[in-house]
């Protein structure tokens, strides 16, 4: 028997620190390797981290809502094993469709296996399902009955996406559809006496100001806070800023979203507006290459890079934080499989567990502040990037058409760019374009 400490793992995203959010296992249960033991929250993602060993779990070594760096011991468990020599193995993170499940770390100081242990292979349950179990545990997450889901994967296997597409109809987060918030907000969380297992993912916490005033609390900044804080300062404080805006009659991109929503073609695809306006920017962006452009500092100076493909981001408000994941190579995808995609997004930033990979890379953003109920906003640049597009709220007004007032669906649409990498001209040529594909979205069959 021997007792050994598992470090806190580098989950290969290129960050020093983590919060342990709750604990999944407790002194004196018995874990076996790849049992779920913990979730850590990064300023990119929610991450479970399964158990290097099987044995039993000795102590807890850093309490709920604590933020440690890479290399601290977090938990000790009890084995069989002979206590391994000190070592500091890296932790690679294997991508389960676009989920992060840490795995072949090791314990706590073997050499780092990157051959994928037998809990990580697909397992057939007593109803004859193949899935790897976390494609189970999104499932269970879902309220999917595996059971019901067409098998795509290989020898039979339950996909990520067969699961997704599965609970497609599910609503999802606030930039397609208002979800279920609870009745609390994370600005109003009360200071509570003990952190409760599974408190909302969103902010630490909240505590008494310092002075002992109950009126006023202080909530921690880490995590997704803290990295968007960050974030945002850069850009704010480093590219110039300015926004231009255009109000216009989106009728009949209305009647488009009513159309496809009653066609068979997209009866298992959830349909919005924002689908017609990610097809509009994209659509835009090629005729307009600068906004999708990026502002790259050099040894000699700085030089602009100007990207020939869309990773189009999507600013996603959810329950950790605001996360803007993207799609790759949106460019290439038609109308259907632009919708399939926003759907995976939106229901995996549900989830709280956008990857990494998902976050970076993006090359313009939209955000949906129409959502809110916002006619219009000066949104700010997301780092990385020389544009970013809002769509205000969509609802009907009165508008002068041929000379006659009538109610129209009517909204606005502001975008804010980097006039280091683009002028005035540029932006409002591409705002106009945008503008003109939701004022008829004919113009996107060319």
């Amino acid at each position: 028997m021997s007792t050994q400490n598992f470090n806190l793992p580098d989950v290969g995203e290129g960050l020093t620190e983590a919060e342990v959010v709750a604990w999944k296992v407790a002194p004196g249960d018995t874990v076996a390797i790849n049992d779920v033991i913990c979730e850590i929250e990064t300023a990119k993602s929610l991450v479970e981290l399964p158990s290097p060993h099987a044995g039993v779990v000795g102590e807890i070594l850093v309490e709920e809502g604590t933020t440690v760096e890479v290399g601290t011991p977090i938990i000790t468990f009890v084995t069989d094993a002979p206590a391994p020599a000190p070592a500091a193995p890296a932790a690679p993170v294997a991508e389960e469709g676009g989920g992060s499940v840490l795995v072949g770390y090791g314990t706590g100081g073997g050499a780092t296996s990157r051959r994928k242990r037998p809990a990580e292979r697909p397992v057939r349950s007593s109803v004859g399902v193949i899935a790897k179990p976390p494609i189970r545990k999104l499932a269970r997450d879902l309220g999917v009955d595996l059971t019901t889901v067409a098998a795509t994967g290989s020898d039979g296997e339950v996909t990520r996406d067969d699961v997704m597409k599965h609970a497609s109809q599910a609503s999802v987060f606030r930039n397609i559809e208002t979800p279920e918030w609870g009745t609390v907000r994370e600005e109003t969380v009360p200071a509570p006496q003990a952190a409760p297992a599974g408190l909302a993912r969103g902010l630490a916490p909240t505590q008494p100001s310092a002075a002992g005033d109950d009126r006023t609390e202080s909530i921690p900044v880490k995590g997704v806070r803290k990295a968007t804080s960050s974030a945002m300062v850069q850009s704010a404080y480093s590219a110039p800023h300015v926004t231009v805006w255009k109000e216009i009659d989106a009728s009949r991109t209305m009647e488009l979203v009513k159309r496809l929503k009653a066609s068979p073609d997209y009866a298992d695809i959830r349909v919005s507006p924002l689908l017609i306006m990610a097809r509009a920017v994209i659509w835009a962006a090629r005729r307009t290459p600068m906004v999708n452009a990026a502002w790259i500092e050099t040894e000699g100076g700085a030089e602009i890079a100007v990207r020939h493909y869309v990773n189009l981001g999507i600013a996603a408000a959810t329950p950790r934080g605001l996360l803007v994941p993207n799609i790759k190579d949106a460019q290439d995808l038609g109308m259907k499989d632009l919708a399939r995609a926003l759907n995976r997004l939106t229901l995996t930033a549900r989830e709280g567990k956008t990857p990494p990979a998902d976050q970076q890379g993006g090359t313009i953003t939209i955000t949906n502040i129409g959502v809110f109920g916002m006619d219009a906003g000066t949104p700010i640049i997301n780092p990385g990037e020389a544009g970013i597009v809002a769509m205000g709220t969509i609802s009907q007004k009165p508008w002068v058409v041929d000379g006659e007032v009538r109610p129209r669906w009517v909204t606005t649409v502001a975008g804010s760019f980097d006039h280091r990498v683009i002028d005035g001209d540029g932006m409002s040529r591409f705002i106009a374009d945008v503008a003109s594909v939701l004022e008829e979205p004919a113009l996107l069959v060319d």
